[in-house]
């Protein structure tokens, strides 16, 4: 279950990453309030996957999950570079997110 709960707090972090882009500066209403709502989701559902994950896999996992995520979004949806070098990059965060999880005692 904390894996679950870790993943979905990536997820919202991505959420909330591409809300402060939406926000332009926190200066547009509707997009500052849905990232702040997320932002304390996403820290609430970590908290809660800290219960049973040690704390420097599961921030590891958090922050991979909302630097990819939010990545290829950007790339997708926004118009950012789609440099190789850069899709290397992510996946070997990728890859790190999937070896911290296969060898985690709490797996």
């Amino acid at each position: 279950m904390s894996w679950i709960l870790l993943f979905l707090a990536g997820l919202f972090e991505i959420g909330w990453a591409i809300c402060l882009k939406r926000s332009d500066g926190f200066s547009i209403l509707w997009p500052s309030v849905l990232a702040v709502v997320l932002m304390i989701a996403s820290i609430w559902l970590l908290t809660m996957s800290l219960k049973e994950l040690p704390v420097g896999t599961a921030y590891a996992v958090w922050t991979g999950i909302g630097a990819i995520g939010t990545a290829l979004i950007g790339m997708i949806y926004l118009g950012e570079s789609r440099d190789t070098l850069r899709l290397i990059c992510l996946t070997m965060i990728a890859a790190g997110i999937v070896g911290l999880k296969l060898f985690s005692k709490e797996a």
